[in-house]
């Protein structure tokens, strides 16, 4: 009879239509837990993390027992990765994934919590259960998905997913009617959206960074000073890149050329008029009135530059190197640009490359001649990391550099410049001309370390070429003949090592960096004279070595040395001692704490 009932009970319970359950409810008020096994296997409940995601609700098919269900596929044969909401409020970008918006079909996530820190508010669907307790239910044929969640007090509940859209979304939204409709649009109406471009000005001076406007005259074209870069393994020049205001570069690019004798003159790249046949615009302002002049400043050609000519299987007049001299005055903008340029010749030949060169400084405008010589500092007065290292050769002052190779390997003319701090290796490969010994080793010693030779290094960043005792001489050694014992060959040097030392000097709180001292360390190779050597690899390496010698550690505060007779603790010494001389300084001991109670007793007198 009791079975009979109980059975009665449980389809009742899972007959009962939908608009019956007026108030669905979690268990224990919390958020369920789903378990992998159902209520026909007691004690094997298994609880999943709080705040995992929810199934969807899966209609039309029947379940046995209350196991995990999962999104089915469609009999088509196709998986929908994430069943979106009716109304995904948080999906702002079409056809793109926005972040965190679990609802975003665009996404095709199949579990969004796994790859989303958190689900923004009204893109998960809420969950609506019905539970009672899993001890009354045997059986369960519910179409809609069901499970056993563990509550707070460790009591299994049997729980059926409610199908109830209305109450399936953690936001209602908003309806707009008749009666509403002034009222909305008085809070959220507003003027019609507008182009910013056409709204806002330009600035009214250039900031550090901001590109460099130029003007065409001849096309009446607005476009950008540009400063080519080289861009991936190659380093192929990108023509777009700009140049920044008061940001002082120097970059290097290859071109390839599977055509010369039609690129030589016509490719702009090469010919120097492009770099000089527009104006600079002063402040950016200069562009709302391009007809007055006095917010245009032309480019001034320092030394004359011919156009690209073909003669013969020669390419003449090519444009190697660019250099910007802008003189700026504050806000007041660009008061003067000037450039000069390198040029060389290229041989027509098959895949032609050239390696060009282009360098911006800025300087403050009308400053002294003295001061516009005087080089960039590596520090004041320490050394900074990064910053070149200065070398001395005679009275000039220069960067120490290293090896830099082409897009194809072979040296370059340019060199990278050693940074202070930063150990480095470069290398390439040199091609051979038919020459003799000496004039060998001389072409090789300044491909390594430049066509001058650093006799010094200076020992701050700030040292003067002027002052000597700024600079420290550089030890070297060339290569060696007789330590190859070889007479019928040529010695000649295939690396260089720059090795420097250095150290910290001065305030721990405010430490600066200088030099020691430097060495150059070659290393050799000995070649034949009928050996027919047409090129020969090159490698520079810097290491730079800290020598620092740290202080001590400050140690604590010195101790007062007390002194007290030695005998001063010897009336307790001996009562304490339980010797058999303890009765001998009896009588000194009931002194003492005679002269102890007195003080004590005055003191509370008073």
């Amino acid at each position: 009879m009791c079975i009979s009932q109980l059975m009665l009970l449980q389809v009742f319970f899972l007959m009962v239509p939908e608009g019956v359950w007026l108030q669905p409810s979690s268990p224990s008020g919390a958020a369920p837990t789903p378990s992998d096994v159902g209520p026909a296997s007691p004690g094997g409940t298994l609880q999943s993390s709080e705040g995992s995601e929810t199934p969807w609700p899966v209609p039309g098919i029947s379940t046995v027992g209350p196991t995990v269900v999962t999104p089915s596929a469609p009999e088509n044969g196709t998986v929908d990765p994430f069943p979106a909401l009716p109304v995904c409020v948080c999906d702002l970008t079409p056809g793109t994934c926005d972040i965190n918006c679990c609802c975003d079909r665009d996404c095709y996530l199949l579990h969004p919590r796994t790859v989303f820190s958190f689900c923004l508010p009204g893109s998960v669907r809420s969950s609506s259960w019905m539970c009672v307790d899993n001890s009354l239910i045997f059986r369960s044929n519910s179409p809609f998905p069901s499970r056993v969640f563990m509550d707070s007090g460790g009591v299994r509940q049997f729980c059926v997913l409610l199908n109830n859209s209305r109450l399936n979304y953690f936001q209602k939204l908003q309806k707009v009617n008749a009666t509403n409709f002034q009222a909305l649009a008085t809070e959220f109406g507003g003027e019609s959206f507008t182009s910013t471009f056409q709204t806002q000005s330009p600035p009214p001076f250039y900031r550090a960074g901001d590109p460099i406007l130029t003007y065409f005259p001849k096309w009446s074209v607005i476009s950008l000073l540009k400063q080519p870069a080289g861009v991936g393994a190659g380093g192929l020049c990108a023509e777009s890149n700009p140049a920044g205001f008061l940001e002082s570069k120097s970059t290097t690019c290859a071109r390839f050329f599977k055509n010369l004798t039609n690129s030589c003159t016509l490719d702009p790249a090469l010919n120097a008029a492009s770099y000089y046949n527009f104006t600079v615009l002063k402040v950016p302002r200069g562009m709302t009135d391009l007809q007055n002049t006095k917010f245009q400043v032309p480019v001034t050609l320092v030394s004359q530059a011919g156009s690209p000519l073909l003669s013969g299987n020669i390419c003449q007049n090519v444009v190697s190197q660019v250099i910007y001299e802008i003189e700026t005055n504050g806000t007041f903008g660009i008061q003067k640009v000037s450039v000069s340029f390198g040029q060389t010749n290229l041989t027509v030949e098959p895949d032609t490359s050239l390696q060009q060169h282009f360098l911006i400084r800025f300087r403050a405008f009308q400053q002294s001649t003295a001061a516009s010589l005087t080089g960039p500092r590596s520090g004041n007065p320490g050394y900074i990391v990064g910053k070149p290292l200065l070398a001395l050769t005679g009275d000039k002052s220069h960067s120490m550099t290293l090896l830099q190779s082409q897009g194809d390997g072979i040296c370059s003319v340019k060199k990278h410049e050693v940074q202070f701090g930063v150990n480095a290796i470069s290398g390439c490969k040199l091609r051979l001309k038919k020459m003799d010994c000496s004039h060998l080793q001389q072409e090789i010693y300044q491909t390594l370390h430049g066509k001058t030779s650093p006799e010094h290094v200076a020992i701050f960043g700030n040292a003067d070429p002027a002052q000597k005792r700024e600079w420290t001489r550089i030890l070297s050694r060339n290569c060696s003949v007789s330590a190859m014992h070889c007479t019928s060959c040529c010695v000649i040097p295939v690396s260089l090592e720059i090795q420097v030392l250095w150290a910290y000097t001065g305030l721990q709180s405010n430490p600066q960096a200088h030099v020691s001292g430097a060495r150059f360390l070659y290393q050799c190779q000995s070649i034949k004279d009928s050996q027919q050597v047409t090129e020969v690899a090159l490698t520079t390496v810097v290491t730079f070595v800290d020598i620092t010698q740290k202080p001590e550690p400050p140690r604590g505060q010195p101790r007062i040395d007390w002194k007290l007779p030695f005998d001063f603790f010897f009336p307790l010494k001996i009562a304490f001692s339980r010797g058999v001389d303890s009765q001998k300084g009896s009588a000194s001991l009931i002194l003492i704490l005679c002269l102890l109670v007195l003080g004590v007793l005055k003191l509370e007198t008073t």
